[in-house]
Order: structure tokens, then C-alpha cells, then sequence
């Protein structure tokens, strides 16, 4: 008789692992084990995010700030000139950021005749050229873009949103495998047993820590996953549909455009409808594809003009400063983006994204006349919007300030050393040669419950639904291994 054997028949039934235990366990190693590698990039690129308003100045020093000086700030289209001379020929400006800050440079976006993004920075006070930053190449920017896609696109993209679906899976698995059985109290589950050694120990460790991390994994996924690309996209068109999601009229349906003086309505929204071949005037682009660098997620699918590639001749826009000046008794002094029109049907579009998103707002300006034509507010989003907006705020740690921040990283870098122990337990115990996964029950216990969750998460998130399928036939047909207790 085998040494399992013997302590499956020796060991108290009380002691025994219940049944279904190890059927959780395998599925919470398949989620682990997909999970763990990407965890770790997440919560190392979180980590790093969630303090860029202290690292960037710290990275660009010579570039975003300045020394303030007596005299008074130029104005923005002074600013705005010096930032076009520095440029070379054919470079469009997209966006200006605006900032009030006495220690702040002044910065505008460029698109070059190649396609790529620059920024300019000016010293605010006398307006000298301070250096430019490719906008993709920015440190911030590439450690979002590994965050969200890992650099590889659409399928780095699909696969951060599998990954977040999954994690799921590996909370649930991992709270059911935690859960105090027998005479095991509470307080000893919650606590971990240093007592312990080797793989035992390291169980404990990882148990413990993922059990007191599983509310904060679980809220970063639930305020992460409106933002993908796939599911995401999905789920805001869905809230909008039923009126929790966007402001009314914003789907699909608002003629924002400004109108050309002297060009009849009609004309002027047949120009709107016209194809275009511009990067920043593309037929049914929304407000995610501005070039603005975040815009409120309420808005996201928010439609903005077309734009025609044929000029208007004798039209006059007006300057940036103007509405710059249009928005202080408006409320916005500072920390909001401005996307430039570049076209005559184009319009001004003010983003204001705060840490408090109560304060959001979203406006859109006539480019001739200075009309507002639609100024979308926190009070305008339904209430899945209102719900994201705040999830949003409190998973990139600006809600409230520098206690925020420091509980995100506390909850990611304790996320990484849950990857971390987690691996070492399935190191230790990994046979050689094989991939170590949790022995079969048999008879394969009902599990009704679960089943049904793993039924639901696949119809929610479809793209999980095919992954989940995927693996059940992988451990069915190659992974076979069915037998006694396996080690714990």
C-alpha cells in the first residue's frame, strides 16, 4: 500500500480534505498558473503608475518644470507660436494641456508629417523652447500601454482582459480552498504559521496573503475591466443602450459640429457626414479616439464632428486663448486638455478629467463663434457611468490623494508576492517532467454551484467563455492524470 494510500485511510474524516476540494484546487492552479506571470507585470506597472505625478517631474525635470518667476505668464497663444516655430514644417498641433501651476512649463502636442507625437515644452514666463518628448515613447505612456496591452496591440489587449477575467476564477478557487474546515478557527486562517517549514510554510504565506488581498484583487478587476478593449467597449455600448452610460443624446446621435459663417445648415451638415482622410478627423471617431491623453470613460463613445479635407475660404477661427479665457468663469482654471480643431466643421474640446469625478466635464465649442454646444457633466451620466467614474478614480489611486496611492501599491505589491509564492509552492511540488497539476476526483464530484458561476462568467465574458471551454478539454483529453490524494 502506497504512503497516500495509507494516510487517506488513516486520516480522521474531519481531517480529510472535503470533497471537491481537490477539483477546486486544480482549477485554481490552471487560473494560477495563467494568471501569476501577467499578475505580476500588472501589479509592477500599477504600482508605478499610480505615482505619476511624483515620478514624471523627477524623470523630465529640465523639461516639466520651472522656476516661477515674477512676471506675469504668457499668454497661451503666445505660447502656442513659439511651440509652431520649434516645430518643423507640415507638424499639426492637437492638444494643448493646460496647467496654472507657478512651477509648471507649458505643453502642447503635436502630430508630425510621419505620424508620430511630440511634445513641446516652453517656460511659461519668457517662453523659451525647454525640449520636446515623443508621446509614445514617454516613460508614463509605455508603462501604461504594458499595463494594457503589453505592448503587443489588440491581442496583448484581449489577452490583459483574459487575464483579468480569470483572476476571477482564482479568487473564488482560492477563497473556497482558504475557507476554515474542521476544528481550523477563523482567527488561525486569517493569521499565518511561521511555525511551518518548507512548502508548508509557503502555503500558509500564500493562503494568508491571498485571502486578506481578495477584496482588493477582486475591486481592481471590477474597476479595470470597463476599461478593455473588447468587453469594455462592449459593456459601455450595452449601459448606454439601456440608459445607465453615457448622457442622453450622446450615442450615436449628436450634431456637434462648428457651423462655417455664411454656409447654409444643410451644407454645413453634409460637410460633417463627407469621408476624410486627416488623422484627427476620421469618419465615426468618438471621444476615445481624440487625441487627448484620458478622457472620462462616461464619454468614451461620445461621437464628435466629422471633418471635410476642403478649406472654407474668408473664416476665421478663433485663437486658444479665447477659449481658454471662455472657460474660467466656466470653472475650469487648470489640469484640462484642450483637442484643436483641424478643420473648418472641427470643434474645441475641452476634457476635464479630475480625481474627484463629481468635477468631470466634457465640452464642446463652436470654433467660430465660441458657442458651447454641449457641456457634459457628472450630474448628465447614468449610473453604471457615475459608478465606473468613481471605480475609476479609486483604482489609479488619485481619489483621495496620497492615501490612496499607497493603499494600491500595498494591494499590487501584494499581488506580486502572491505570484511569487505561489510559484514557489508549485515549484516545490511539481514532479519532474510534468506539469504538477492537482490530482482528478474520482467520482468527479457535482460542484452545481460552480459549474453554474464558471457558466456565468463565460456568458458575460465571452471571450472567457472560449478560453474556459479550451481548458476543460485540454484537462480532459491531454491532461488525464486521475489517482489518489495528491499532496497539499
Amino acid at each position: 500500500m502506497s504512503t497516500a494510500e495509507t494516510v487517506a485511510r488513516t486520516t480522521p474524516a474531519a481531517a480529510a480534505p472535503q470533497r471537491g476540494y481537490r477539483t477546486l484546487w486544480r482549477w485554481h492552479f490552471y487560473a494560477g498558473l495563467f494568471v501569476m506571470p501577467f499578475l505580476a507585470i500588472l501589479a509592477i506597472t500599477g504600482t508605478i503608475y499610480c505615482f505619476q505625478p511624483q515620478i514624471e517631474p523627477l524623470l523630465y525635470p529640465h523639461r516639466l518644470v520651472v522656476t516661477p518667476a515674477a512676471s506675469p505668464r504668457l499668454g497661451v497663444d503666445a505660447l502656442l507660436a513659439s511651440a509652431r516655430a520649434a516645430m518643423p514644417p507640415g507638424a499639426v498641433v492637437t492638444t494643448a494641456r493646460i496647467s496654472a501651476r507657478a512651477d509648471r512649463s507649458a505643453e502642447f502636442i503635436f502630430r508630425l508629417p510621419d505620424g508620430h507625437k511630440e511634445s513641446v515644452y516652453l517656460n511659461p514666463y519668457d517662453g523659451a523652447l525647454l525640449g520636446t518628448l515623443d508621446v509614445d515613447s514617454r516613460f508614463m505612456q509605455v508603462d501604461r500601454m504594458i499595463h494594457r496591452k503589453l505592448l503587443l496591440g489588440k491581442p496583448g489587449e484581449l489577452l490583459m482582459e483574459l487575464v483579468a477575467c480569470w483572476t476571477l476564477v482564482m479568487i473564488g478557487t482560492g477563497v473556497a480552498l482558504w475557507w476554515p474546515r474542521g476544528k481550523t478557527s477563523l482567527r488561525a486562517a486569517l493569521t499565518p504559521d511561521l511555525a511551518q517549514r518548507g512548502r508548508p510554510l509557503w502555503k500558509s504565506l500564500h493562503a494568508t496573503l491571498g485571502i486578506w488581498l481578495a477584496i482588493g484583487a477582486f475591486a481592481f478587476v471590477a474597476t479595470g475591466l470597463p476599461w478593455t478593449g473588447s468587453w469594455g467597449k462592449q459593456f459601455k455600448a450595452l449601459a448606454t443602450s439601456v440608459k445607465l452610460g453615457a448622457p442622453p443624446g450622446s450615442w450615436g446621435g449628436l450634431a456637434l459640429h462648428s457651423t462655417v459663417p455664411g454656409e447654409s445648415p444643410a451644407a454645413s451638415t453634409a460637410h460633417v457626414h463627407q469621408a476624410a482622410s486627416g488623422m484627427d478627423s476620421m469618419p465615426g471617431m468618438t471621444m476615445d479616439d481624440m487625441p487627448l491623453p484620458q478622457v472620462p470613460w462616461a464619454v468614451g463613445a461620445v461621437h464628435v464632428p466629422g471633418s471635410p479635407d476642403a478649406d472654407a475660404p474668408g473664416v476665421k477661427p478663433l485663437p486658444l486663448g479665447q477659449v481658454v479665457a471662455q472657460m474660467r468663469p466656466a470653472g475650469l482654471a487648470q489640469g484640462y486638455d484642450i483637442a484643436l480643431p483641424t478643420s473648418p466643421q472641427g470643434v474645441y474640446t475641452v476634457s476635464y478629467f479630475p480625481a474627484d469625478p463629481k468635477l468631470e466635464r466634457t465640452v464642446y465649442i463652436d470654433q467660430y463663434s465660441g458657442a458651447v454646444l454641449k457641456d457634459i457633466r457628472y450630474g448628465d451620466y447614468g449610473a453604471v457611468s457615475k459608478a465606473v467614474s468613481y471605480g475609476t478614480s479609486l483604482h489609479m489611486g488619485r481619489y483621495f490623494g496620497l492615501p490612496n496611492q499607497i493603499v494600491c501599491a500595498v494591494i499590487s505589491l501584494g499581488l506580486a508576492a502572491l505570484a511569487v509564492t505561489g510559484l514557489v509552492m508549485w515549484w516545490k511540488r511539481r514532479p519532474a517532467g510534468t506539469l504538477g497539476a492537482p490530482g482528478r476526483e474520482r467520482p468527479a464530484p457535482p460542484m452545481r454551484a460552480w459549474i453554474a458561476a464558471l457558466v456565468v462568467l463565460g456568458i458575460v465574458f465571452p471571450l472567457m467563455g472560449l478560453t474556459i471551454v479550451a481548458v476543460w478539454l485540454a484537462d480532459r483529453v491531454l491532461l488525464r492524470r486521475a489517482g489518489p490524494l495528491a499532496a497539499s
